[in-house]
C-alpha cells in the first residue's frame, strides 16, 4: 500500500519513527514533511497528505500533529477526503470498518509512539465492511459533489 505521511513540527519525531515501521511492513511511505522541529503550520502539511490521497497518488494518508485535531479538521476539508481522529483500537478499527476513512490523524502529543504504531496498523490492516456503510459514504460523496 502507498501511504504519504506527514507532520507539523510537533508529530515529526513520531513520523519519522512511524516511516520506519511503515516501510519495514512493506508499505511505500511518501513523507510530504515537515522536516524538522523547527516550528510549521500543521494545515501545510495535513492538506499535502489530504491532496496524496484525493488525487489518488497514495492509497491512504496519515498525519500526526500535537493532538491530531486541528490536522484531522484541515484534512478533511479535502474532496473525496475521510479523515479520523484515533486515539484507541476501537476508533482506529471501527473508522475503517463503518467510516471507510482514508486518512488516519494521530496526536504525537497525547500518545506515545509505540501506540502510534500499533493504532497505525490497526487501521491498515482493518477493512471496510461496505454493506449499509457504503450507502452512508456515498451521502457524503454526493454532499461533496454539490458543495
Amino acid at each position: 500500500m502507498k501511504i504519504a505521511i506527514g507532520s507539523d513540527h510537533a508529530g515529526f519525531r513520531a513520523k519519522e519513527t512511524l516511516k520506519l515501521a511503515l516501510a519495514a511492513a512493506g508499505h511505500v511511505v511518501e513523507d510530504v514533511g515537515t522536516r524538522s522541529e523547527d516550528s510549521v503550520d500543521y494545515t501545510d502539511f495535513a492538506l499535502k497528505v489530504a491532496e496524496a490521497v484525493s488525487k489518488h497518488g497514495a492509497d491512504r494518508g496519515v498525519i500526526l500533529c500535537g493532538t491530531g485535531i486541528g490536522s484531522c479538521i484541515a484534512a478533511n476539508k479535502v474532496k473525496g477526503v475521510r479523515a479520523a481522529l484515533v486515539h484507541d483500537g476501537f476508533t482506529a478499527e471501527m473508522s475503517r470498518r463503518h467510516n471507510d476513512a482514508n486518512v488516519l490523524c494521530l496526536g504525537a502529543r497525547v500518545l506515545a509512539d509505540d501506540r502510534i504504531r500499533e493504532l497505525t496498523r490497526l487501521w491498515i490492516e482493518a477493512p471496510f465492511d461496505g454493506g449499509r456503510h457504503e450507502r452512508r459514504i456515498g451521502k457524503i460523496g454526493e454532499y461533496e459533489k454539490k458543495a
